[in-house]
């Protein structure tokens, strides 16, 4: 018997140090967080050299510590512990780290880092002066040092493999494949069907609308929904996004004189990200315990709010008295033609964060397409902007005249963010699940909707995946939350029902 307290309390004391550096190397890695905000909200145009260098050497300290010997000393003993569910999930998460970022040398995770923190700025005078060119030597070093990333961790595996799973680590690329395929087949048709379909109310919201003004907007939208500004703010970004922990989740949006309807959305796609992450446990803090469950689940908490809460019919009854209050030209529009508008389908849309519901999962297939290409050396840099604008006319029958309307679009490349977009697709596909999860428990929530009461289906999120960080992986989250594997049924059902009755279509 005091043999095996005395090895409880050894365990107990090994754990402890292992927990106070797991919550050090979070807290560099929080850090980091806040410089990249500041850096893309209010950073000084020529502070980035500074910046670059800080960033730089924050993710070698975090590197450093997750790889030392002494992480890999305490991890081994604990594999060996007695630990309860929680302390066991935590190892587990933190060895998948340790033991990927062992194989990779810190000097490279610095100059990945560098290059990523210098990179931005190249991409932004790009894309504002529409040369890719500018952009193109930068590209060719992120997609050269992200291969040579993958290598170091699997040798044998396909690199572009390996870095989906940077993102999403307990969903396999297969799965995101077969995803993804069906959702291009399945849409395809339904597009075109709409295509023939009855006209919807289009200019409900056009005019100019001045920034101060969407401000206040974005503002009430945030207050309606419930966000908790004593742990956030709202602020402006080229791209928005929102970033931070449980203490401090912060929202950007951004404002266009002439599109009101964006602005309210990016605002409560956002949202829907902050309330996550100010959904996980206070107590969890530092640990994978308080962390979200990577960029699937992460997405469709704002795939939730933005397209289940914010596109349906019984928000507009509620918030477009809101909005002629801030925006008296609205006074004639009515919930009905605010919800048309809302989910007008655009097969003409050339910028993804601008794409409806429908159409967006075409520009994420484009994207998937050619990074993987490019990632697995089957597409060169210099052939980007051809293949991305023969991919448009292809898949959209749209073409872009110009580069900031196509390859330069969006700013994950800049960030060496490869493999992150077909976690937009699954997050939509696993919002439609969640949210027939949440009806079913919970009853139809068009009433507390168009109340303006979120609260049991926020609760419903809290319980079912919030509170649980990490504990579980992501396929063992979404079948405690919905008694189900990942499916794109839910989300198929759901758009056919939805934009059958909007078009009419009798097939629907």
């Amino acid at each position: 018997m005091a043999t095996d307290q005395a090895q409880e309390a050894a365990d107990t004391e090994t754990y402890e140090q292992f927990e106070e550096r797991v919550k050090r190397i979070a807290n560099v890695s929080n850090a980091s967080g806040v410089l990249q905000w500041d850096q893309e909200v209010v950073m000084p145009d020529e502070g980035t050299p500074a910046r670059a260098q800080q960033l730089s050497t924050l993710s070698s300290i975090s590197h450093e510590l997750l790889t030392a010997d002494e992480t890999g000393e305490l991890l081994e003993a604990l594999e060996s512990s007695e630990l309860d569910d929680e302390q066991a999930a935590v190892v587990r998460e933190v060895r998948r780290r340790y033991d990927r970022e062992t194989s990779v040398p810190g000097e490279l995770v610095a100059e990945i880092s560098e290059t990523t923190a210098n990179a931005h700025p190249v991409w932004k005078r790009a894309k504002e002066n529409d040369d890719f060119e500018t952009f193109a030597p930068v590209l060719e070093d992120l997609v050269e040092l992200k291969r040579e990333y993958a290598e170091h961790i699997d040798p044998d595996a396909d690199p572009y493999d390996v870095l989906f799973a940077d993102y999403e680590p307990y969903i396999d690329l297969e799965t995101a494949e077969r995803v993804l395929e069906r959702l291009r087949d399945e849409l395809v048709a339904l597009i075109e069907a709409i295509d023939d379909g009855a006209d919807l109310e289009t200019d409900a919201f056009a005019g100019e609308f001045d920034d101060d003004g969407q401000e206040a907007l974005a503002r009430d939208v945030l207050d309606s929904l419930g966000y908790d500004w004593d742990r956030g703010r709202l602020d402006t970004a080229p791209h928005p996004f929102s970033s931070g922990t449980q203490f401090d989740a912060r929202v950007t949006t951004r404002f266009e004189e002439d599109d009101l309807l964006g602005s309210i959305t990016s605002t409560i796609h956002e949202f829907g990200h902050a309330n996550y992450t100010l959904g996980l446990p206070d107590d969890g803090y530092g640990t994978p315990l308080g962390e979200a469950r990577d960029l699937s689940v992460h997405e469709s908490q704002s795939r939730l709010w933005e397209n289940h809460v914010g596109r349906s019919r019984p928000f507009w009854e509620q918030f477009l008295p809101i909005a002629r209050d801030r925006f008296p030209a609205l006074e004639d529009v009515t919930p009905e033609e605010a919800y048309e508008a809302a989910n007008q389908v655009y097969d003409d849309n050339l910028i993804r964060t601008e794409a409806d519901e429908l159409t967006y999962h075409l520009h994420i297939v484009i994207r998937f397409e050619i990074e993987r290409d490019l990632i697995r050396g089957d597409l060169e840099v210099s052939d980007v902007p051809e293949v991305w604008n023969d991919k448009y006319e292809e898949y959209l029958g749209v073409r872009p005249e110009t580069d900031a309307e196509g390859c330069l679009q969006d700013i994950h490349w800049s960030h060496g963010s490869f493999g992150y977009f077909p976690t937009y697709s699954l997050g939509s596909v696993l919002a439609a699940q969640l949210y027939a999860a949440a009806e079913d428990e919970l009853g139809d929530l068009e009433d507390d909707i168009r109340n303006g009461d979120f609260d049991e289906l926020n609760g419903w999120l809290r319980e079912n995946v919030h509170q649980h960080g990490k504990r579980y992986t992501t396929q063992e989250l979404i079948e405690r939350a919905t008694g189900e594997e990942l499916t794109a049924a839910y989300f198929l059902e759901y758009v056919d029902e939805k934009y059958g009755e909007l078009y009419g279509l009798e097939e629907y």
